[in-house]
């Protein structure tokens, strides 16, 4: 089972539209069948599940959906994005418990998280209804997160930073190898399902 769709709660469609296409969110669809039911479907770059919102589409109250997360690779590098595009972020965090962040705003620690650990650093922004987003850093997936059989990257940087990271892994793979690509690519795939690498 693949989780798809989230359906979030909207006052004003058009504003939220444009609110989530200026972030860089793909328009997947804007249908409306009269006046009285619209559905505009948006995707976060490089994810695999997309949000819908509209007319008649969910009975929550609008800005009730929180903590909606969202996955990078370099929570820095987002937190200026989101700030170019209008977003308002609030500043990078990390938990006082250091394994989760608190609800709301408790237990905030300013700064990513001192050892820079791989899900330990955060920040959040809402959209003008007041849906609230968490966005997490993840560097590397705790063991058996990830369907082996799917590899995937949120950007060309992520793919990047994946292929510096099988290149240190072992300084004398060249040498050993005549091509080193498929010691990458079983390197990559190892990390991103929690697997023991090849040697």
């Amino acid at each position: 089972m693949k989780f798809e769709v989230v359906v979030i709660p909207v006052a004003d469609v058009d504003r939220a539209k444009d609110f989530y296409t200026a972030l860089g969110w793909r328009l997947d669809a804007d249908i409306a069948t009269d006046e009285h039911f619209r559905v505009v479907q948006v995707t976060p770059p490089g994810s695999p599940a997309s949000v819908i919102f509209g007319t008649s589409v969910t009975s929550q109250t609008p800005g009730t959906a929180q903590g909606l997360h969202l996955i990078v690779d370099d929570i820095e590098a987002i937190y200026q994005e989101l700030k170019q595009r209008g977003a308002q972020p609030s500043e990078v965090f990390h938990d006082a418990g250091g394994v989760f962040h608190h609800a709301g705003a408790d237990a905030r620690i300013p700064g990513p998280d001192p050892k820079r650990s791989s899900y330990g650093s955060f920040l959040s922004f809402t959209d003008p209804d007041g849906n609230g987003w968490v966005i997490q850093e993840v560097t590397t997936r705790l063991p058996g997160r990830q369907d082996p059989s799917v590899l995937t990257f949120s950007s060309p940087s992520a793919l990047a930073a994946a292929l510096r990271r099988a290149s240190a892994a072992d300084p004398h793979h060249e040498a050993q190898h005549r091509s080193p690509w498929d010691w990458y690519a079983h390197h990559i795939a190892s990390e991103q399902t929690g697997t023991e690498p090849q040697r």
